[in-house]
């Protein structure tokens, strides 16, 4: 097995914030949003109403699945 050790220019070339982060940076805030029923002024109200708790048990399914999807992959070796 195989040592391998990263210098500060790779370290530093890896922490730059790609579209990918800010992709999923822009899900979880979105996620977060549908949750919690914010909304801007103005609009009509939905937090409330059956539709609304679908898409949330929906939502939190789907983040269940990916957790375990990930959970799985990390510990498969």
């Amino acid at each position: 097995m195989s040592s391998s050790r990263f210098s500060g220019v790779d370290l530093e070339a890896g922490l730059g914030m790609t579209w990918y982060t800010w992709l999923i940076a822009a899900a979880i805030v979105a996620a977060f949003a549908a949750i919690t029923g914010i909304k801007p002024k103005g609009t009509r109200h939905v937090a409330h109403t059956s539709m609304m708790g679908v898409a949330r048990v929906v939502l939190l399914t789907f983040l269940a699945i990916v957790a375990l999807i990930a959970f799985r992959a990390h510990f498969a070796g």
